[in-house]
């Protein structure tokens, strides 16, 4: 039946392309249809190295090729805009590192059209509340993250700057959905008074959802808590709803936003709960229902070279999923803003924290200051606690550019962090890795067409007094060199070298750390809308992160060829 529903679509897709050749002379006084899309393809060769640990996976042991691809076509037409993706994977590692996943077919389709007020929207919809707190339907790539709701839609416009929207549907899960049923309700609005220096506005918001699970859902909570004792048991809900209202206010240089959002009792797995069962084993992780609660607001001040960001958070409870029995950044609703620096640097990224559903309380001071347009400094702070005020994570980072015109340009920066390996890596024991990172940037433009950029960095871990060593894989030198020919080449080398293993890095038959160099070479090509690139990679494994969501990736050992083209 699904199959069926596809070719159909595929052929209303079809008749719509083909539509405009077979109308009648008169529609040549129409616009004319609007065709669009995008290529993005993702290939790997993957070369065996269990010195490093990229072994004992089937790609590594047999499949030896790995590719993602994901093509988009768009076409607008007599009010209508149509969309239609797909997606292949094969022999992937993108959607769990330590496996592998081969499947085709369509990844999303989409129909809209706007009547008059009314607006409609049926297929795969991406969409948020507010910053996405209590629902977000969204795709992150770089992370296997694909979290559309299969549904409807509709807006309806309440006077020029206020709309309401409706939604309901099931959420994507790679080439079927989820059983559990979202739906909800948005209203936006915006209000402006005052003139001149006196100006202000203010963009009002609230929003609420709810999901329901199916039985198959439930039948299975219900058999996990028939394991637990009596203390650990409680009865749970089919539903749970979210509720949300937000706020943005503008005034000159001033932006202040604020969302208050809460959650019905729901069902949710503490990761680092333990229990013990009927059968008296004591085990980690456990169902509980609680109600959760996030607390977000942010204010910012620019003006005359000056900006300023403060955020603070507030989290308790609020992991909410189409199913409890999905983890990791599986059958995900809702989107918690990170308040960490999203760092770039090879270096600076390696530890970074990912948001915290259970609980979570988050700071972020950003201060940036630009004179005479030559000189650039910025500082940085943040800092997340449990709500029992354990330490996750702490960053101080301050660099100062300068910029000698268009022809050469130098920063230097220095990062220092402490990161809770033990939460964060699911790694119990461990201590908290403290770092302390400088770095420096360097860009000489020979003329309009030829650059060279050089890079270097240095990582200086704390020592693991218990096991004897430094933290984690200890102190690190990276460098980079990067010579672009404008406007079609750019070719970079870099290495990152483990120049003093610790506890966790490789170790020899002697039980000593390994001294390895972990190189990359590139090659990017660029034609018109086209991008391509083919590089040779050896990779260690760490935490890769996008917008806040992170994941754990193991060593990579291989060659990678990526190809993004638009039309």
């Amino acid at each position: 039946m699904q199959n069926t529903a596809k070719i159909a679509i595929l052929h209303i897709f079809i008749i719509f392309l083909t539509w405009p050749l077979t109308a009648p002379l008169r529609a040549q006084e129409l616009p004319a249809p609007v065709i669009s899309g995008n290529l993005q393809l993702n290939a790997n060769v993957f070369i065996r190295d269990s010195v490093i640990g990229a072994a004992n996976i089937p790609q590594y042991d047999r499949q030896l090729f790995g590719a993602e691809s994901w093509l988009d076509l768009n076409y607008s037409h007599r009010g209508f805009d149509f969309g239609l993706r797909f997606d292949l994977y094969n022999n992937s590692n993108l959607l769990n590192p330590n496996d592998s996943y081969s499947a085709e077919g369509i990844g999303r389709w989409f129909i809209q059209k706007k009547i008059d007020k009314l607006g409609l929207a049926v297929g795969y919809l991406y969409d948020q509340l507010g910053s996405g707190i209590i629902f977000r339907a969204y795709e992150e790539r770089p992370l296997a993250i694909d979290n559309a709701l299969i549904g409807l839609k509709l807006t309806y416009a309440l006077g020029a700057d206020w709309e309401i929207k409706a939604f309901t549907g099931r959420q994507k899960r790679l080439f079927d959905r989820y059983a559990p049923v979202i739906k909800g309700f948005g209203l936006e609005g915006f209000v402006a008074g005052g003139e001149g220096e006196d100006a202000w506005s203010m963009a009002p918001g609230l929003g609420f959802v709810n999901r329901t699970y199916d039985d198959a859902t439930m039948n299975n909570i219900v058999s996990t808590l028939n394991t637990y004792t009596a203390d650990d048991i409680f009865v749970p809900k089919y539903n749970a709803y979210a509720f949300t209202v937000y706020n943005t206010v503008s005034s000159g240089p001033f932006s202040w936003y604020l969302e208050a959002a809460f959650k019905s009792r729901d069902i949710l797995v503490d990761p680092f709960g333990e229990f013990e069962t009927s059968g008296g084993a004591i085990v980690g992780e456990k169902l509980i229902q609680e109600a959760g609660s996030v607390l977000y607001t942010s204010l910012s001040y620019a003006a005359k070279g000056l900006g300023i960001t403060l955020e603070a958070k507030r989290t308790g409870y609020f992991d909410f999923r189409t199913r409890p029995q999905e983890q990791l950044n599986l059958g995900i609703i809702n989107f918690l803003p990170p308040l960490t620096r999203i760092n770039t640097y090879r270096l600076t990224s390696r530890y970074a924290a990912n948001t915290q559903f259970i609980g979570e309380l988050a700071f972020l001071a950003d201060l940036r200051y630009s004179l005479k347009r030559k000189w650039f400094f910025a500082l940085s702070y943040s800092q997340m606690t449990d709500l029992d005020n354990a330490l996750l994570y702490r960053e101080w980072q301050g660099n100062v550019q300068y910029k000698n015109g268009s022809k050469w340009s130098l920063l230097a920066g220095l990062q220092t962090q402490v990161y809770n390996q033990a939460v964060f890596e699911f790694k119990p024991g461990v201590p908290n890795v403290q770092t302390l990172i400088p770095y420096a940037d360097f860009l000489y433009r020979f003329d309009r067409k030829k650059s060279i950029r050089l890079e270097t960095q240095a990582m200086l871990v704390g020592d693991d007094a218990k096991a004897g060593g430094k933290q984690d894989y200890g102190n690190w030198l990276f460098g980079l060199a990067e010579f672009t020919l404008a406007p079609h080449w750019s070719f970079a080398v870099a290495d990152m070298y483990n120049v003093q293993p610790g506890v966790a890095a490789p170790m020899d038959a002697n039980g000593e750390g390994l001294k390895i160099h972990y190189p990359r070479v590139d090659v990017y090509y660029n034609y018109k809308s086209s991008r391509l690139s083919l590089s040779y990679i050896k990779q260690v494994a760490g935490i890769v992160c996008a917008g806040g969501i992170c994941r754990l990736e193991p060593a990579f050992s291989g060659f990678r060829f990526t190809l993004n083209s638009s039309f």
